[in-house]
């Protein structure tokens, strides 16, 4: 039913409805409510604040780069290129400038040639200023040294300082990783330990003893300058375990088994996901296998560790394929493994102990007594029973006795 009304509204139509169809206005004002408890709960739009003028003005103008804040943000940046050695041209690439603005719009970062210039720089001597105050404390020090290539084979000259402070304990700071150009002779390695020692303010009366490796060149460095020099352990116990193990075969055919059953697994992306495969099914440890360098001390013990921790693994891979059943270790071969391995990895972390024990010794007799120059009072302090290759033949020694008695149980039992 359409009732025309002249004004548009409803209030009429609405008394109609309700003096002649009672139901139909009953239905009629039930939507209406319904409709009114819709809009009433609806949400309210939020009343944002108008910004002013002078608010959205300044939230658009830059830093002065003379200002705290930017100051702030450049050297925070600069710690992280220093502290996670990042390449300085990160600061040049678009996601890490998308990231800056991202955290903060009026911040500008400045160019690459800022930070090799003066952000850096800046840090390094402040940092430097810290170490040279820590340094005036000391009465006595020892360092270490090496010389060492970077992947463009560019040499370099490495200096450590270590010393006891006031409560006795061991600090150490690593001076300088210095560019050496000159040629590696004794000679002007011994003038480039003087002038590191001397731009640190460091006299070399206070230096207690100096810790290298056995390369000829820095040997007679050391000899020249008249200082008292301590053997590298991490060196001697990689030549003692080269030596030691050399003559013995059964050692030399376990070792030479690992290696090839790793190469094989290194040049077959195949082999590597059923190795994978195999290790989760036998819920074995997700590790990869290590490789065994002769440069890198240590890494023959890690690659036999290794194979001993992953042999269900590697057998069951090997053993499915017959051209590679010959790679899976005899029980022979693992009785060995893990005889010699035990004897390295307790006598690797009890000299290391000892080592650390006898660096904290050495400089304690020195800053108490006066220790004066000369390794032949140093000596003292190292038993003969000690040396790390005998120790080392010793051990395998006891090892080849133990394999022998079960060979020898297995042949009366047969």
């Amino acid at each position: 039913m359409i009732i025309p009304t002249k004004r548009s509204n409803t209030t009429n139509l609405f008394q109609h409805l309700k003096q002649r169809h009672k139901k139909l206005h009953d239905q009629c004002m039930s939507t209406k409510s319904i409709e009114t408890n819709k809009c009433t709960h609806q949400s309210q739009p939020e009343q944002t604040e108008q910004v002013s003028i002078v608010q959205a003005f300044a939230s658009a103008v830059p830093y002065e780069k003379g200002s705290k804040r930017h100051k702030e943000i450049t050297d925070a940046i600069t710690y992280h290129i220093c502290k996670d050695m990042m390449p300085t041209h990160i600061v040049s690439k678009d996601g890490f400038r998308r990231l800056i603005q991202t955290l903060d719009k009026r911040y500008q970062l400045p160019s690459r040639t800022h930070f090799t210039r003066f952000a850096i720089p800046e840090m390094y001597e402040k940092c430097k200023a810290g170490v040279e105050h820590e340094l005036k404390q000391v009465k006595y020090f020892a360092t270490t040294t090496d010389m060492w290539s970077s992947r463009t084979m560019e040499p370099y000259m490495s200096l450590t300082v270590h010393y006891v402070n006031d409560n006795f304990e061991m600090k150490s700071r690593c001076l300088q990783t210095a560019f050496f150009p000159e040629d590696h002779t004794g000679e002007n390695i011994s003038e480039g330990l003087k002038e590191a020692l001397a731009s640190w303010g460091l006299c070399e009366e206070q230096q207690v003893s100096i810790t290298t490796d056995n390369g000829t060149n820095i040997v007679k460095a050391v000899t020249l300058n008249n200082w008292t020099r301590l053997q590298c352990f991490g060196h001697r116990l990689h030549l003692a375990i080269e030596n030691a193990i050399k003559d013995e075969p059964r050692i030399s055919r376990a070792n030479g088994l690992c290696k090839k059953l790793v190469g094989h697994f290194s040049h077959s992306w195949k082999k590597k996901k059923m190795l994978a495969e195999a290790q989760e099914e036998l819920q074995l440890p997700q590790h990869a296998l290590i490789t065994s360098c002769p440069t890198r001390w240590g890494s023959m013990q890690q690659m036999i560790e290794r194979v001993l921790e992953q042999q269900r693994a590697l057998s069951q891979v090997l053993s499915a394929d017959r051209k590679t059943r010959h790679l899976v270790p005899q029980w022979q071969d693992t009785d060995v493994l893990e005889s010699i391995l035990m004897h390295w990895l307790v006598r690797n972390k009890l000299q290391i102990c000892f080592r650390v024990m006898m660096t904290n010794v050495v400089l304690a007799v020195g800053g108490c007594a006066g220790l004066s120059k000369g390794e032949g009072q140093l000596k003292v302090l190292y038993p003969k029973h000690l040396n790390t290759t005998y120790m080392i033949k010793w051990n395998i020694q006891r090892a080849n006795s133990t394999y022998g008695k079960t060979q020898n149980r297995l042949s009366n039992t047969s």
